[in-house]
């Protein structure tokens, strides 16, 4: 438990929803502010070893807006098959899980099977009394079990993103950040992505 209170914690602010906790507002509200932690919570691999400072790293949110930019722009030019709408939901929602569990690293040391228990348990906290808050829930399940293939769409543009994000930061901060663009590299497989992906490697 002290491990996943650190991790969400690893943040530029604590959890906006303590604000307004049992002031009794309307649940859009309530979930809104649960979410917005996201923009205040870092992606932590950036910060190991001090490769980018925290003045500098980005939080979860701005990961998110480069994967709805880039699953756009990737559809629209290769002209997928590919529902749009369940694309752009399994993106807002495949952080959900790291408003109360935090940004989990392959570092960590933490189980796949752990990791998703943790998530989960977020994920099901912050829609447990909305209106059909289950189906936001196995949105964020679909993406997990890479159910479908437009989870498993998502899954590559989650890395993709990344090895964009390495190569900016990379240039911006003089640091090596190849391991990164590797790492999204072997995660990759559809042609179009891979086609992009070698290009982020190369330069």
């Amino acid at each position: 438990m002290d491990k996943e209170e650190n991790f969400a914690l690893v943040a530029k602010e604590s959890n906006p929803f303590e604000l307004i906790e049992g002031k009794g507002v309307d649940q859009i509200i309530e979930i809104y502010f649960q979410i917005n932690h996201l923009k205040q919570l870092y992606r932590r691999g950036w910060l190991r070893k001090e490769r980018v400072s925290k003045l500098h790293c980005e939080s979860v949110a701005d990961h998110c807006f480069g994967m709805f930019i880039t699953a756009w722009l990737v559809i629209d030019k290769f002209q997928l098959r590919l529902d749009m709408l369940k694309v752009f939901k399994m993106i807002a929602s495949h952080e959900f899980g790291e408003v109360y569990g935090g940004d989990i690293t392959p570092v960590d040391k933490i189980s796949p099977e752990e990791k998703h228990r943790i998530e989960q348990a977020s994920v099901c906290k912050i829609f447990k009394n909305f209106p059909r808050g289950e189906e936001y829930v196995a949105v964020w399940e679909e993406y997990e079990a890479k159910a479908s293939k437009e989870a498993r769409f998502v899954a590559q543009i989650d890395k993709l993103e990344m090895a964009f994000q390495a190569a900016i930061y990379q240039r911006q901060h003089d640091q090596d950040l190849r391991a990164f663009i590797a790492s999204a590299e072997g995660a990759i497989h559809d042609s179009e992505l891979c086609h992009l992906i070698r290009q982020i490697h190369s330069i």
